[in-house]
């Protein structure tokens, strides 16, 4: 079975948008580290950093957001296929949100190490 649309650029971007509309409405997760990030992003834009240390802290940022999304999608198709509770359908949630934290913690030690250095060498 192919339900794969025809490729058209402008009609994928709107199936990209429609992703980020319903994360926005339906994820929680998604919608408060939108709103952190969005304050990060301010913080990093007014600091005194120089652009590379600026790039890797939003990179990270993003990455945060893009690890969340993919983690939802992992989360919607479980519970599309299955509405039991079975050690595997817990183990593909337990593992996307590992994968979240994983994400949190390499944001958290980029703002450690940025921050240490521009302290040492300013």
């Amino acid at each position: 079975m192919n339900n794969k649309p025809k490729y058209n650029l402008f009609k994928n971007t709107s199936y990209a948008i429609d992703g980020l509309i319903c994360a926005i409405k339906t994820e929680t997760s998604f919608k408060l580290e939108l709103v952190i990030g969005l304050i990060a992003a301010l913080v990093v834009f007014l600091a005194p950093f120089v652009l590379w240390q600026k790039i890797i802290l939003v990179s990270t940022y993003v990455l945060i957001l893009i690890v969340e999304l993919l983690n939802s999608a992992i989360e919607n198709i479980v519970d599309l296929v299955t509405a039991d509770i079975h050690p595997l359908a817990k183990n593909a949630k337990d593992l996307g949100a590992t994968a979240v934290l994983f994400s949190v913690c390499l944001h958290i030690f980029c703002w450690i190490v940025v921050t240490v250095y521009f302290v040492k060498f300013s």
